[in-house]
């Protein structure tokens, strides 16, 4: 088959669709025919030797893909060939086939078609693993999430608004506001141009945010603390603001509030298994009763993989970058 390789770290051009061995499903996995992947962050990572795949991942980036199930490996019950299907990856998604372990697919949703589908597993298992089943976020609470235009943003502002909460966001434009405005956000934050405690504080009275949904890391966390309620979670998901910050340990303690860091793709395949089980039931039948949808920037050629990663680079996009072959 062929996948999106990396001899050697570096740009967008770092990126060489070669010739590869197929993969083989193993104990518990099936083989699936990609038909669209998306690009993550951690992809842009990856390609610059900062974010190597886990042990016995695939060594081709991609975290998620949708596709067609070709075959199964021993011990697999509950799909079939042909079984049109999306997919939480470890890795191997930029790829014209990848071997999944079953307990990390998802059938795909009502209303959403083949490709598009391959925008939905890494956002919905990350926000509704961090949000809710960490979290907790509750009906009438206010969550704020950073990053409000992005992928996982456009996903949180959908599924926040689903369940009653209010929902804050920060974003770097004003068309990326209006975006999340659209989609259900209540508080829109410009970063450049405000602050986000201060209209937080406004937003809520005074109280905080009860959740905060984080990628920027090091660069917001002080002000993020000073941000949440008294018992707010903090949950960090994300270092594009840097990796090492100072926390005041008294206010966190004044607030009773928690601070959580997660990452989905070096869990281990039960806890994986375990929030695609819980996005499937909570999050499929929004999406299939129209209440929450897939947010797709655009659809760029798998082989032509370097332009969706400049994409990304640029932050120019709202919701998905998708790769197709």
């Amino acid at each position: 088959m062929y996948a999106i390789t990396i001899p050697e770290p570096g740009g967008p051009e770092a990126l060489v669709w070669a010739e590869v061995p197929d993969p083989v499903p193993g104990e518990g996995e099936v083989l699936v025919e990609v038909v669209a992947g998306a690009v993550n962050r951690a992809d842009l990572l990856q390609r610059q030797g900062f974010y190597n795949p886990p042990p016995g991942a695939s060594p081709y980036p991609g975290l998620e893909c949708s596709g067609r199930i070709t075959a199964l490996g021993p011990g697999v019950s509950g799909w079939a060939v042909g079984d049109e299907v999306c997919a939480l990856l470890s890795g191997g998604g930029y790829a014209e086939r990848v071997a999944v372990p079953a307990g990390q697919l998802l059938p795909v949703p009502e209303g959403v078609d083949l490709v598009t589908a391959a925008a939905l597993p890494e956002v919905t298992s990350t926000v509704w693993s961090n949000v809710f089943m960490i979290s907790h976020l509750r009906p009438g609470e206010t969550l704020l999430a950073h990053g409000g235009s992005s992928g996982i943003g456009t996903m949180a502002i959908q599924l926040a608004k689903a369940v009653g909460a209010k929902v804050a966001v920060t974003a770097g434009s004003k068309e990326k506001l209006d975006f999340c405005g659209e989609l259900g956000a209540d508080v829109l934050i410009n970063y450049r141009e405000q602050d986000f405690v201060g209209e937080i504080e406004r937003a809520t009275d005074g109280a905080g945010a009860d959740v905060i949904l984080d990628n920027m890391g090091a660069k917001y966390l002080d002000r993020n603390v000073q941000a949440l309620a008294v018992n707010g979670r903090l949950a960090i998901i994300g270092m594009q603001g840097g990796a090492k910050g100072e926390l005041d340990i008294g206010a966190l303690l004044g607030k009773r509030a928690a601070v959580t860091a997660t990452s989905l793709r070096a869990r281990p395949t039960a806890e994986k298994a375990s929030i695609i089980s819980a996005v499937r039931e909570h999050v499929w039948p929004l999406i299939a009763e129209g209440h929450v949808r897939p947010i797709v920037d655009r659809t760029v050629p798998m082989r032509d993989a370097a332009a969706a990663h400049r994409i990304l680079e640029e932050s120019s996009h709202i919701g998905k970058v998708l790769l197709q072959h």
